[in-house]
Order: structure tokens, then sequence, then C-alpha cells
């Protein structure tokens, strides 16, 4: 709930850098789902190197989340 009060607290700027980090968050675990998973991918890659590189990218996402979220006010 911590985490909460301090969004409320924001600026408009902030809020909206927030945001925008969540969409980019976002943004890259439907990116990995669609490397891993996508049967039909457009590109000649192996099945294991490509959910090799999805795996990575949601180890990236949740990256972004954690200073997303522990980020200090400047």
């Amino acid at each position: 709930m911590n985490w909460l009060n301090k969004l409320k607290q924001k600026s408009p700027k902030q809020r909206f850098l927030f945001i925008l980090g969540l969409l980019i968050f976002c943004f890259y675990l439907v990116l990995a789902y669609l490397v891993a998973f996508w049967d039909n991918f457009p590109l000649e890659v192996a099945l294991t190197r490509r959910r090799i590189f999805g795996g990575l990218l949601v180890l990236y996402a949740g990256f972004r989340l954690y200073r997303l979220l522990n980020r200090e006010d400047e």
C-alpha cells in the first residue's frame, strides 16, 4: 500500500511517466509472449531459441517494473 500512497502524491508529469512505464512493461510482456508462442513466427528461428529470448524479455520486463516501483523521487 505504500507505493499506492506515493502514486497519489505525484505531480501530473510523474504520474504520466509512471503510466508510460507501465505501458512499456506491458509491451515487453506481450512481445515476449508473441516471440515465445506464436506458431507462424515470420523469422526462421528455432523454437528453443525463441523461448529463451521470450524468457529473457519477461525477465527484462520484470526488471523494468521493479525499477519503476522502487524509483526514488527526484
